[in-house]
């Protein structure tokens, strides 16, 4: 599995980070993604170091290299991931405005009719960030907030964060005990 995963700059870097981790233990070919303003918050929000978060994935490339292979049509993978994802991120998706390589490989995404999974992670929500998420739903995009579920009985913010992981794994139909399956 070839997956492609930005990190664009909202808050909840951490979702994309364990991303990462859990697509390696299953041996998935990663290309990421790290927008200037997420590494900022990554240092803020993680323990963990830009080197740190890069050397989890198979391949980085510089937000900024609109050379950058990912940004090919002709590049083939199965999901792009855009984790968390920024409301200045989803409004360029949206309006095809790909000035970086985030936005540009989303934009691939679409036009190719390959899965795009976007993470929203923004609160409270306008109109317009409503506006933009539904124009993407109707182009194919995958819309999936972090807005964890409460019934698996989560006991910690890790049991949260692999919570809202285990439902992109489900999205791209890769088997995962990340979190209790709903149960009646």
């Amino acid at each position: 599995m070839r997956v492609i995963v930005g990190i664009s700059g909202a808050s909840g870097a951490i979702y994309g980070i364990r991303l990462l981790e859990e697509l390696k233990k299953i041996d998935a070919e990663t290309h990421l993604i790290i927008s200037d303003i997420a590494k900022d918050i990554i240092e803020y929000e993680t323990d963990y170091s830009i080197s740190d978060v890069e050397s989890l994935a198979s391949f980085v490339y510089d937000d900024n290299d609109l050379n950058a292979i990912v940004n090919s049509g002709s590049f083939r993978f199965d999901a792009c991931v855009i984790i968390p994802c920024s409301m200045k991120t989803l409004s360029a998706i949206c309006n095809g405005y790909g000035d970086n390589v985030i936005n540009r490989v989303s934009d691939v995404t679409l036009k190719e009719r390959r899965q795009l999974i976007l993470v929203p992670r923004e609160t409270p929500l306008r109109t317009t960030h409503l506006e933009n998420m539904t124009k993407l739903s109707m182009e194919g995009a995958i819309i999936l907030p972090a807005m964890p579920g409460f019934y698996h009985k989560p006991e910690s913010i890790d049991d949260q964060i692999n919570f809202i992981v285990g439902k992109i794994f489900d999205i791209m139909n890769i088997n995962n005990n990340l979190f209790t399956k709903w149960k009646q």
